[in-house]
């Protein structure tokens, strides 16, 4: 069954908090997907990661890129899993996949400075755990790392 983690920002923006997550994951030999709910911030996300720090990149491709299978990092607004990641990673609002248990992890980042974006993530709790999954909240601290609460 797949890990389920919902991730509280409160400190820091999705450009700012994602690209870490991503490298970690990657780091770990897995392929990720980064599922957003409109094409405009899938575009954004995709420029970002070729330059959000000037000594690094993120290799990475997005929809109608050539060879989705070969990248490592795919942006998308599907629910397809066209570089079989194991890790995927959902973003302004995109909607959990009807099977969660395709990955290893499924993470939901969620702004907690926007109550639709809270209402959303609540709504997605209550409907993964009544579907019996495992979920585990983690909330930003001051510094902008992660806390696991309770």
């Amino acid at each position: 069954m797949a890990e389920i983690f919902f991730y509280h920002l409160t400190e820091s923006p999705l450009e700012e908090a994602l690209p870490t997550l991503v490298e970690k994951s990657v780091g770990r030999g897995w392929r990720a997907s980064i599922q957003t709910s409109a094409a405009e911030k899938r575009d954004a996300l995709d420029l970002h990661l070729w330059s959000y720090r000037p000594e690094t990149f993120l290799p990475h491709g997005r929809d109608g890129d050539e060879r989705p299978a070969d990248q490592p990092v795919f942006l998308t607004v599907t629910p397809d899993n066209v570089n079989g990641s194991h890790i995927r990673f959902l973003v302004d609002g995109a909607s959990p996949p009807d099977d969660v248990t395709a990955y290893e992890r499924v993470v939901l980042m969620f702004d907690g400075l926007d109550e639709q974006a809270l209402d959303a993530a609540r709504g997605n709790w209550k409907e993964l755990k009544a579907a019996g999954h495992t979920l585990s909240y983690y909330q930003q601290n001051a510094g902008g790392g992660w806390e696991k609460k309770a």
